[in-house]
C-alpha cells in the first residue's frame, strides 16, 4: 500500500468515526444547554462560586460574567507560575519570569495555549495539572457557552435574555467535557501515553551524555488538550513526543478528538434552531473547506520538484516517521482549521506552499470546523455576512433563521471580522519594522517573515501552534503575542454577544417566496465562497511575501 493510499484511508476512517458520533453527541449537547434542572454537583459549584444559575442575563451581564471569570483565571494562573519555586511538586524548577508568565496565563485562559517554553524543563506538576489543565476545561467551556448564546439569539423572540453564563459554563464542563475527557484519557493511557507523577530522571546514554526526562499526568491533560481544541503540550515537542502520541492509532485518535466537538456542535445548532438541515448546511460548508485543505496539503507534501524529496516519497523533514507524511498532513490541517494548535510535526519544515496552507487555515478564522464553540459562532457570523451579500445582489433585506440582518447586525458582524486581521497585520508590521524583534528571527528572507506572520496569526486567532525558527521567548514577543491573544479572544466575543442580543430582541420574519433558503446547497456554496473571498483576501498581500515567495523560489 502506497503512502497516499494510506493517507486517504486514514481520512476515510476519521470521517466514519465522526459520522458515528455526530447525531448522539450533537443531540446530547442540545439537551445539556436546553435543560431546566441542575445536577447536584452543579449546585455545589454554584454555591462555591456564589452564582445563581437561574438568573436570566442580558448580553452585557453575560459578557461581564465571562470577562470576570477570564480575568480571575489570568491572575490566578499568573500567580501560580510566579510562585512555582516555593510550591510542592515543582520538580526543582524556578518561578516563571514575569513576561513569560503573563504570556502563558493569557494563552491558556484564551484557549490559545501558545507556549514560549519547554514544558518538561519549565513547569512542575502543580502548575501543569492545577493550572494549565484546569484552564483547558474552562476556556473550552467558555467558547461553547458563547456559541450557545448566539444560537439563542437566533431562536428567541422579543427578549433581551441569552440565558445564564454560569449555568452554560458549568454544564459544558460537567456534562460534556469531563465525561468525554475521562474516556479519552483512558484510551490514550491504554495505548501508551504516560500518566504518572514521576520526577526528573536520567534515561539512557546518548552522545553528549545522559538525557533527563520527567513524567506527569500526560494522558489526562492530552485528552482535554485536543478535545477542548486547546493545544498546549506537556512536552516541548507536543504531539510529536512519544510520551504524548506514541503510535499511528493515537495520532488518528487525537485528530478525531480535535474535530469531534466542533463537528457535533453543528448538529446541536440545528436541533436548537428547530431544523437539523440548517446544521447540515453549516457542516457541509466546513467539510468542503476541510477536505479541500487536506487535499492541497497532501499534494504539496507528496509532490515536489526536488529529486531527493521525490525519491523519499514526500517531504519527511520535521515529520515523525511513525506518522509519515499523510498522518502529519492530516494532523496539521485539522489543528490549523480549528483553534487547537497541537502539532505532531514541525510546520516550519513543511514545503513553502504546505506551510502556507497551514497559515491560511488559521487566517480564515479557524471555522472549518473551528474550535469548541468558537468555530460555530465564527461560522454563524460568516453566515450572516453571506446572507447580507445575497440580499445586496437581489435587492432584498437579508434574513437568516427568520431574523432580519439590518445595519446594526451587519456592523457587529463586520467588526468581528476586522478585529483579528487588524491585530495580525499591525503587530507583524511593527515586528518587521523595529530592529529588536527582527533579531529573534532565526531564518532570513521569506521564511523568516512567515515565522513572524504565523506567530501573530496563531496568537490572534487563538490557535497556539508555532512555525518554529522564531525565538518567541523575548519580552517583545511574550508581551505582544499575549496582548494579541487577549484582544483576539475577547473583542470578537463582545461583538458576538452584542449580535446575539440584537437578534434575540427581534420579531421573527415570516418565510416568503423571496426568502433565501439557508438549508439548501446553494447557500452552502455561497457560504464557502464568502469565507474564502472575505477571509483569504484580507491576508493576500501579507501572505504573498511569505509562503508563495518561498515556494516559487524552490
Amino acid at each position: 500500500m502506497g503512502p497516499v493510499t494510506a493517507g486517504v484511508l486514514q481520512a476515510l476512517a476519521l470521517l466514519g468515526a465522526l459520522a458515528l458520533v455526530y447525531v448522539p453527541l450533537g443531540d446530547h449537547m442540545a439537551r445539556v444547554y436546553s435543560a431546566t434542572r441542575h445536577l447536584r454537583v452543579e449546585r455545589w459549584i454554584y454555591r462555591a462560586v456564589g452564582a445563581d444559575p437561574d438568573t436570566r442575563m442580558r448580553w452585557p451581564a453575560y459578557l461581564r460574567a465571562l470577562l470576570a471569570l477570564s480575568l480571575t483565571g489570568v491572575l490566578l494562573l499568573y500567580a501560580l507560575q510566579r510562585m512555582q519555586g516555593v510550591l510542592p511538586g515543582s520538580l526543582g524548577f524556578a518561578s516563571v519570569p514575569p513576561a513569560q508568565a503573563f504570556n502563558t496565563a493569557a494563552s491558556f485562559v484564551t484557549n490559545t495555549d501558545w507556549q514560549s517554553y519547554a514544558g518538561e524543563q519549565t513547569l512542575g506538576h502543580v502548575v501543569q495539572t492545577g493550572g494549565l489543565a484546569v484552564q483547558n476545561f474552562v476556556s473550552a467551556a467558555v467558547g461553547m457557552a458563547v456559541a450557545v448564546a448566539l444560537v439563542r439569539g437566533f431562536t428567541r423572540t422579543r427578549t433581551a435574555e441569552l440565558g445564564n453564563f454560569w449555568a452554560d459554563l458549568v454544564r459544558g464542563v460537567v456534562r460534556v467535557l469531563l465525561p468525554l475527557a475521562a474516556v479519552a484519557a483512558l484510551v490514550l493511557a491504554a495505548c501508551g501515553v504516560v500518566q504518572n507523577l514521576a520526577g526528573v530522571h536520567e534515561v539512557g546514554q546518548f552522545t553528549g551524555g545522559a538525557r533527563q526526562w520527567n513524567g506527569g499526568a500526560v494522558a489526562s491533560q492530552e485528552a482535554i488538550k485536543v478535545l477542548g481544541t486547546n493545544g498546549g503540550g506537556y512536552f516541548n515537542a507536543n504531539s510529536a513526543h512519544p510520551f504524548e502520541n506514541p503510535t499511528p492509532f493515537t495520532n488518528l485518535f487525537e485528530v478525531f478528538l480535535i474535530l469531534v466537538i466542533p463537528v457535533a456542535l453543528t448538529r446541536t445548532f440545528g436541533v436548537l434552531a428547530g431544523s437539523a438541515r440548517q446544521g447540515y448546511a453549516i457542516l457541509a460548508a466546513t467539510a468542503v473547506i476541510w477536505a479541500g485543505f487536506l487535499a492541497l496539503m497532501m499534494w504539496t507534501e507528496f509532490a515536489h520538484r526536488e529529486g531527493a524529496l521525490r525519491i523519499a516519497g514526500g517531504a519527511l523533514e520535521g515529520k515523525e516517521v511513525r506518522f509519515g507524511v499523510a498522518g502529519s498532513a492530516l494532523f496539521a490541517v485539522s489543528t490549523t482549521l480549528t483553534s487547537t494548535g497541537a502539532v505532531d510535526s514541525a510546520h516550519s519544515s513543511y514545503t513553502g506552499f504546505g506551510g502556507g496552507i497551514a497559515l491560511l487555515g488559521m487566517a480564515l478564522g479557524e471555522i472549518a470546523p473551528g474550535g469548541t464553540g468558537s468555530g460555530l459562532y465564527g461560522m454563524l457570523v460568516m453566515a450572516v455576512i453571506a446572507v447580507f451579500l445575497a440580499g445586496l445582489m437581489v435587492g432584498r433585506t437579508p434574513e437568516y433563521l427568520g431574523k432580519k440582518i439590518g445595519p446594526r447586525e451587519i456592523k457587529q458582524a463586520a467588526l468581528y471580522l476586522l478585529v483579528t486581521p487588524a491585530l495580525v497585520l499591525v503587530l507583524t508590521a511593527l515586528s518587521m519594522a523595529l530592529p529588536t524583534p527582527r533579531h529573534a528571527m532565526l531564518n532570513p528572507g521569506a521564511h523568516g517573515f512567515t515565522e513572524v506572520l504565523y506567530a501573530f496569526t496563531s496568537a490572534a486567532n487563538n490557535n497556539g501552534s508555532a512555525f518554529a525558527g522564531l525565538d518567541a521567548h523575548t519580552d517583545w514577543f511574550d508581551t505582544t503575542t499575549g496582548l494579541a491573544m487577549l484582544l483576539g479572544r475577547f473583542l470578537p466575543v463582545v461583538f458576538v454577544l452584542a449580535l446575539a442580543g440584537s437578534l434575540a430582541g427581534q420579531q421573527p420574519t415570516p418565510v416568503t417566496a423571496g426568502t433565501l433558503r439557508t438549508e439548501k446547497p446553494l447557500f452552502t456554496a455561497l457560504l464557502v465562497g464568502t469565507i474564502l473571498i472575505v477571509g483569504a483576501l484580507t491576508y493576500v498581500p501579507a501572505l504573498a511575501l511569505g509562503p508563495p515567495a518561498e515556494g516559487l523560489a524552490r
